[in-house]
């Protein structure tokens, strides 16, 4: 009788613990397994006051130019940092990535700075041809609204009920996330309105919680600053990349001066990603191993860095698009109603039975665009899974259709659900034999 209740106290152990692995494979397995279904965009400008100075004149509007001013500290201005953000929103649209999943916060509004030359008008080069505030620019927060709390909240998702969706990040766990950040910085700090700073421990606590969250697939984090590398020093959490226009000790200059308006008007490390993608389309397939590659620090007069080490993939497999732009798979079938029963189509009321996939196998990369043919034409071999009228034995037809399903399974997640709730029976029959 001691041994037969040991055996069964064994088996029930057993039993506990590939329920407890199950769930933890389940849990692992999402993260791995999840599909990428969407891209978001954060851009932030983090500068306020048309002019930042720290030579001994005050902070903020207070600093008036004076005619002694250094050369170097033509770099002071902040109208450049609004461009950079701007410029950065102009191309993730033209990429793909709609409106409704960008998040936009500037600190200041500079088109409609008395100081400003061009009223209701941003430039980006001193040629004045393309002006980045137009007609489509939708601002998410403005002014006092960017502060660090607010950020925090826009990543993590803690949101006040009053905010309304068009300010939150919806994202998920099939997300691919680009945060974009510029403003003045240092070692590991990046400044806020010149009020408050955002540390770098701050950043990788949310970036935590994001993870936690499943909140993204993927992020990338881009930030454009003195010592920009140093602010996601602390970063933990996989399936993060990061890139920064310095390292420690090294400062950010401005590109050019626009003696028009007055002031620089975008950064150099923004200026040649910037024309790194003026050359791409929505459907390129260029890396990011050559973005990160196409920095030369004779040209930014800084070292970009990127931290790739908590990052899953090959940089040279992953297309820049996949988190600049949003490309979306078409998947062709024969009918749009893929939940109908056989006996629907055996009728003849609609035609030839409807096969489950017609074209799974899509490029990662390039949409399928419809060639006017019929689907029968484009994928003329059976497809696998299709259930047969198998005669016989109710258990042989019950077999066949289990069989079918099985090999259709594409998420790993739900067949392991079916194995957990396969054993609870097998758990209650051994608890209740113990009694």
């Amino acid at each position: 009788m001691g041994s037969r209740r040991s055996n069964i106290m064994a088996f029930a152990l057993w039993i506990w613990i590939g329920l407890f692995n199950g769930l933890g494979y389940s849990s692992a397995a999402s993260a791995s397994t999840t599909m990428h279904s969407n891209n978001w965009a954060v851009l932030v400008c983090t500068s306020r006051y048309w002019i930042w100075c720290d030579w001994g004149l005050g902070i903020g509007d207070g600093c008036a130019k004076s005619a002694d001013m250094r050369e170097e500290d033509v770099d002071k201005f902040n109208y450049r940092h609004m461009a950079n953000t701007l410029s950065l929103y102009r191309t993730v649209k033209r990429l793909g990535i709609p409106d409704e999943r960008i998040i936009l916060m500037l600190a200041d509004d500079m088109a409609c700075n008395a100081r400003n030359k061009y009223p209701a008008q941003v430039f980006n080069n001193e040629n004045h041809r393309l002006n980045l505030y137009g007609d489509n620019v939708e601002v998410d927060y403005r002014g006092y609204e960017v502060t660090v709390e607010n950020f925090l909240r826009v990543l993590t998702g803690r949101h006040e009920n009053a905010v309304p969706r068009t300010k939150r990040l919806l994202s998920d766990e099939g997300s691919r996330v680009l945060l974009y950040m510029t403003g003045h910085g240092g070692d590991e700090f990046l400044k806020f309105q010149d009020s408050e700073e955002l540390q770098s421990h701050d950043l990788a606590d949310a970036v935590k919680q994001m993870k936690e969250k499943r909140r993204f697939k993927e992020l990338l984090i881009m930030v454009d600053t003195c010592q920009a590398a140093t602010l996601f020093s602390q970063l933990d959490s996989p399936g993060v990349l990061a890139i920064g226009s310095s390292m420690k000790g090294e400062n950010s200059y401005s590109h050019h001066l626009d003696s028009d308006v007055g002031v620089s008007v975008v950064d150099r490390f923004t200026y040649y990603t910037l024309a790194f993608f003026e050359r791409l389309n929505i459907y390129d397939n260029t890396s990011l191993n050559s973005l990160f590659g196409s920095y030369n620090p004779k040209l930014l007069m800084s070292t970009a860095y990127h931290r790739a080490d908590l990052y899953q993939q090959q940089l040279q497999d992953v297309p820049v698009t996949s988190f600049f732009g949003s490309v979306m798979k078409t998947i062709h079938t024969d009918s749009p109603y893929r939940a109908f029963s056989s006996k629907y189509f055996s009728s003849g009321k609609f035609g030839q039975p409807s096969r489950h996939s017609v074209c799974n196998e899509l490029e990662s990369s390039q949409p399928v665009v419809s060639d006017g043919k019929g689907a029968s034409e484009r994928c003329a071999t059976p497809v696998e899974g299709h259930i047969p009228d198998t005669k016989g034995c109710p258990f042989q037809r019950s077999w066949s259709t289990f069989q079918a399903k099985l090999e259709n399974f594409e998420n790993v997640d739900s067949l392991v659900s079916y194995g957990l709730v396969a054993m609870l029976p097998l758990l209650a029959v051994a608890t209740l034999l113990l009694r």
